[in-house]
């Protein structure tokens, strides 16, 4: 079903394939979750997705992150109904029981029923979580692959992430718009790979606003599309970027607008400064959910065959006010409810997902680009800006994974 030039429409439409994902892909794999900065002081918590696990962030007292599964280990009853809060412990609210936010069961009332004052019950956990730059994953696989392994060339695309702050982090504290959309997961993946449909999808508002975005994806534009491995994969612009040599033009601003960033950035990183203010942020794919979109970082979460869940939140580079409040006003312009580009993608999505119903023809073809790939210099293969060489890349770890044991 997944060969080099196409993919079989039932992977999208299949109940038994996307249950099979959730088994060797969602609960197998490392799936990014949240963020540090989500859960910043002790006792703060917030409630995520991990597939269709109802997952638990936790800091606990001493600082350490866990992922805790909502359920009781009673009678199955959820633990949290808020979104996010500060507490030592969650108290389930069908027969009492209270567990610590490590998981800890660590008391039940009316022990004379049990026969002693102590069980081993605790909340059932997320065995692995890990963390890079700031960002949380977790793995259901008690052994397997660490997160650096995982992340593998792509974590170099979260440091160019961290670099545009003069203090080296990120927070994505500023609140999760949360987009409910009728298609497949993976249609979500592919599109934010896809550096052929931004002159067609998006073009109107391009045209309307007077954006510099749409050239950066044709023909005649000298970006490319890497293929990371692992799965990953990154829209590089730098190319374009590297030609006008204008600090802050990926972000359609000047160096007068924001003098403070300016003066901070050069402070902390002197001579390195320009160039890292002309290359801007990173537009990367990482397998299976993450997307790091310049200004605004995606969740992907599956819910059923054909429905998703697509998270998103504004970077907020820490230390860097000035960019960060157009950070957000950017996210809302392009993300947001009333967003241009999410609407026009999510229009995408559904009318993809609705055509994939027809009986025929059976495959989508993913062949564009295949004629004039290269391998780089450090072994990476590289297509044109229009190329699908991210959705290769995604269909290649997706098949390894779904053929393993």
């Amino acid at each position: 079903m997944i060969r080099p030039d196409r993919v079989h429409g039932s992977l999208y439409t299949d109940p038994a394939i996307f249950a099979e994902e959730l088994r060797k892909i969602w609960y197998r794999t490392w799936v990014f979750v949240g963020h540090e900065s989500e859960v910043s002081q002790p006792n703060d918590y917030v409630r995520k997705k991990l597939g269709l696990q109802d997952v638990i962030m936790t800091r606990d007292r001493d600082g350490e992150i866990h992922l805790l599964l909502n359920r009781c280990s009673h009678r199955g009853n959820q633990v949290c109904a808020d979104a996010k809060g500060n507490s030592s412990t969650f108290r389930c609210p069908y027969h009492g029981w209270t567990f610590r936010n490590t998981g800890e069961l660590v008391g039940f009332p009316f022990f004379k029923g049990y026969g002693t004052r102590k069980l081993d019950l605790p909340l059932g956990r997320v065995p692995r979580v890990d963390s890079y730059g700031g960002f949380v994953f977790g793995s259901f696989a008690t052994e397997g692959p660490t997160l650096r392994e995982h992340l593998g060339a792509a974590a170099g695309e979260i440091d160019r992430l961290l670099r545009l702050s003069p203090e080296g982090k990120v927070a994505l504290d500023a609140g999760w718009l949360r987009h409910r959309t009728r298609a497949n997961w993976k249609l979500l993946v592919e599109n934010e790979t896809d550096g052929y449909h931004p002159q067609f999808v998006h073009g109107g508002i391009f045209g309307v606003t007077g954006s510099t975005i749409g050239p950066l994806y044709s023909d005649s534009s000298t970006a490319v599309t890497r293929d990371l491995g692992g799965g990953h994969s990154e829209n590089d612009l730098r190319p374009e970027f590297r030609k006008f040599a204008e600090p802050l033009r990926w972000f359609g601003t000047t160096e007068s607008r924001v003098p403070d960033y300016v003066a901070a950035m050069r402070a902390r990183y002197g001579a390195e400064a320009d160039q890292i203010l002309i290359e801007g942020s990173p537009h990367v794919m990482i397998f299976p959910n993450l997307f790091i979109a310049e200004i605004q970082v995606f969740n992907i979460q599956p819910v059923a065959v054909n429905e998703c869940v697509q998270y998103s939140t504004a970077v907020q580079l820490v230390g860097a006010p000035e960019l960060n409040r157009r950070m957000v006003s950017q996210c809302i312009g392009s993300v947001g409810p009333a967003g241009m580009l999410l609407a026009d993608d999510t229009e995408m999505y559904e009318r993809n997902q609705q055509g994939l119903e027809a009986l025929t023809p059976e495959w989508l073809d993913i062949r564009r680009g295949l004629n004039r790939e290269h391998v780089d210099d450090h072994g990476f293969t590289v297509g044109g800006p229009t190329d699908e060489t991210g959705m290769r890349a995604f269909w290649s770890e997706y098949r390894r994974l779904m053929e393993a044991e």
